[in-house]
């Protein structure tokens, strides 16, 4: 289990640092979001994809035992438990996550900005 010597959230710019010793690992709040291990976001096994969540943030992080901590997106998002294992997972594959996550708007039409519609037209 990698716990973070060090948590900053940054609420201007919408991120949270990890520290792991010499490592540091900025994620942002729409990444996080997008990537909750929640239910209404896992879908049981079946991942509902997340879309307009570009402006999203964190309002809060309480601390969820001594394994997790639970972040509150000021979407009124707060039911996924961000374990220690998961957040290492997420901080040193956020490039490639991140890269499947636009590959999978693309494909279903979608967008990260909530105030765009994507419409394809058939030729």
């Amino acid at each position: 289990m990698r716990i973070p010597s060090a948590i900053e959230l940054h609420k201007a710019s919408r991120t949270l640092t990890l520290k792991y010793g010499d490592q540091s690992y900025t994620l942002s709040a729409e990444f996080l979001r997008v990537h909750s291990p929640s239910a209404e976001v896992q879908g049981h096994g079946n991942p509902v994809l997340q879309t307009g969540k570009l402006n999203v943030g964190i309002s809060r992080i309480e601390p969820a035992g001594n394994y997790a901590l639970k972040l509150c997106f000021d979407d009124g998002h707060d039911s996924g438990l961000f374990s220690w294992d998961y957040l290492y997972q997420l901080a040193t594959r956020q490039t490639e996550l991140w890269d499947d996550y636009l590959a999978e708007l693309r494909a279903a039409g979608k967008s990260r900005d909530p105030n765009e519609s994507i419409v394809r037209l058939m030729s």
